[in-house]
């Protein structure tokens, strides 16, 4: 079934200061929930939980995170490897059986050597049992030798946990060309392993370990009815800067209890990447050590899925796409310095892969960003824009809006409300909300998931 429904970028902008409340602006707060992570005493003196923007949908937050599925458990703690403070450093998540194994990574050709050995992992088995992070080292542009790292860390994880190191897979995060602190990570790793527990406490730690310059955690799980059998989906990711579409300076972890073979588990992480975390943009820079990894125990006790277009395969992607666009959001809401969120909707397009294309450019465009940070709404470098995306659609068609408020039609300026239009620009700004804009390039249709899984997507979709 196609549908269609809006393609759009979530971007962020600087400002000296960050408000610290929460919230969003008058048009998304209709379409969406605002979720918090309960704080953890122990954790609470180190930085807070994000904002979850989960789309509506036959799904509902659960506590958890990474933790939430049967299966699944994590811990956090601080190792040693961070330069300043003892924040946690080290996280490690867990599975109980062999689990369903799927990545995606930087496209950059400096990709850092724990990309690279999870690529060679992954190339080498279907499955896996835990995922060791570290921050504080981005152990990228290391050679030879920073790839040995990754290997004995690999290994002497596996030694404590007791199965094949083909089973450990490994991300990193922190300063480009620096080894891991090796000998600090490998002594922190009895007690790492003694602190795995199943429960909220693990897995925000774990949320709070794998950050570098965020100022708050990014953790969400969901629920499900897949196929009469409930199943969850939890994730948690990183990120602040070097943000921008073919992923980020971020690192994901996703976990479900679904049943799902590994050939359709690894198609529904790519779809689902590509609709997130591929389609968030704040400074233009791209990672060398950009990771995502999802593990699949199928201990829900669902059958299972093999094939994606079977009702159960859409319900478990669109389950999917919701945690990872979630945690996408959350990851540009904290963009560094930023001041609020920017939403742009594409409609109209012929592909969603064109619709995309066309908000990535709007999304990108400095003169965009500096427009809604000026609080002026100059739609002329919207059009500006999406014109030159790449993408051709007739201009007589081209209809953009801010919030509620249509600037333009028919290819055509309208007289418009000026002084409410930017106070909708200025309102978002003081409350760190979001700023939506609405482009139509024609009256084609978008390739979609199902409507009646999600009624909602016609009307928001986070990418």
């Amino acid at each position: 079934m196609s549908l269609c429904m809006p393609h759009h970028v979530c971007i962020k902008f600087s400002e000296l200061k960050k408000p610290k409340t929460f919230g969003l602006s008058g048009n998304s707060q209709r379409n969406f929930r605002i979720y918090t992570a309960s704080p953890i005493v122990e954790m609470s003196n180190y930085i807070p939980a994000a904002p979850i923007l989960l789309p509506e949908g036959p799904w509902q937050q659960v506590p958890g995170g990474v933790t939430a599925a049967n299966g699944f458990k994590a811990a956090g703690m601080y190792g040693g490897l961070r330069a300043v403070g003892e924040k946690p450093d080290l996280a490690l998540v867990t599975c109980d059986v062999d689990a369903m194994s799927a990545g995606a990574f930087t496209t950059n050709v400096v990709a850092a050597a724990p990309v690279l050995y999870c690529k060679e992992a992954l190339d080498n088995s279907t499955t896996a049992r835990a995922i060791l992070i570290n921050a504080g080292q981005a152990n990228a542009a290391t050679g030879d030798a920073g790839y040995q790292d990754v290997i004995e860390c690999s290994h002497a994880l596996s030694e404590l946990l007791q199965f094949n190191p083909e089973q450990v897979l490994i991300e990193s995060t922190g300063v480009i060309g620096k080894r891991i602190k090796k000998e600090a990570l490998l002594k922190s790793l009895p007690n790492l392993v003694n602190l795995l527990s199943s429960t909220v406490e693990g897995a925000y730690s774990a949320a709070v370990a794998i950050t570098t310059t965020d100022l708050v955690s990014k953790s969400v799980a969901i629920e499900s009815k897949v196929g009469g059998t409930r199943i969850r989906i939890g994730g948690m990711a990183k990120g602040s800067g070097m943000i921008h579409p073919n992923m980020a300076t971020m690192l994901g972890v996703i976990t479900t209890d679904a049943s799902v073979t590994s050939d359709v588990w690894r198609k529904m992480v790519q779809v689902a990447v590509n609709r997130s975390f591929n389609q968030i943009t704040v400074d233009g820079d791209t990672s060398t050590n950009d990771c995502v990894l999802a593990l699949a125990s199928g201990l829900s006790g669902s059958n299972k899925i093999s094939s994606l277009n079977s009702s159960e395969g859409e319900h478990l992607q669109a389950c999917l796409d919701a945690v990872m666009r979630g945690l996408a959001k959350s990851i540009a809401w904290d963009g560094e310095g930023a001041t609020c969120l920017i939403e742009v909707r594409v409609t109209g397009a012929s592909s969603e892969a064109e619709a995309a294309k066309v908000a990535r450019s709007v999304a990108s465009s400095s003169l965009t960003k500096a427009a809604v940070y000026g609080r002026d709404p100059n739609w002329g470098r919207i059009a500006c824009a999406a014109g030159y995306a790449g993408i051709p659609f007739n201009p007589n068609k081209l209809k953009i809006s801010l919030g509620d408020i249509l600037l333009m039609e028919g290819g055509q300026p309208l007289p418009f409300d000026r002084a409410a239009a930017s106070d909708y620009l200025k309102k978002a700004g003081e409350i760190h909300g979001t700023v939506v804009i609405q482009i139509s390039i024609g009256d084609g249709p978008l390739e979609g998931l199902p409507h009646d899984l999600l009624p909602s997507y016609g009307r928001t979709i986070p990418s």
